[in-house]
């Protein structure tokens, strides 16, 4: 398993656009979706439309497969620090 980002394509609500991120998370990411019932696309958008402007897609990508292991739950705007 390498430790390197891995680029691949996504779309989001009909744009494509690339993330990097390393084979463990891209692993972990798809089991997500899969465990929701959703496609990776559907949920990269999800993603994608409750992360912070600042924080790049990949980042929160990120954030949510810790959050999802973590937790047993994902991150929401509405659920951030102050409810922790």
């Amino acid at each position: 398993m390498s430790g390197r980002p891995v680029k691949r394509s996504l779309t989001l609500r009909g744009h494509r656009t690339s993330v990097s991120l390393e084979d463990a998370f891209w692993r972990a990411f798809r089991d997500i979706a899969e465990a929701r019932d959703m496609p990776i696309n559907a949920l990269a958008a999800e993603i994608d439309e409750e992360r912070e402007i600042e924080v790049g897609l990949a980042s929160a990508i990120r954030v949510y497969v810790l959050a999802w292991y973590r937790d047993g739950e994902v991150p929401t705007q509405s659920s951030g620090a102050e409810s922790r």
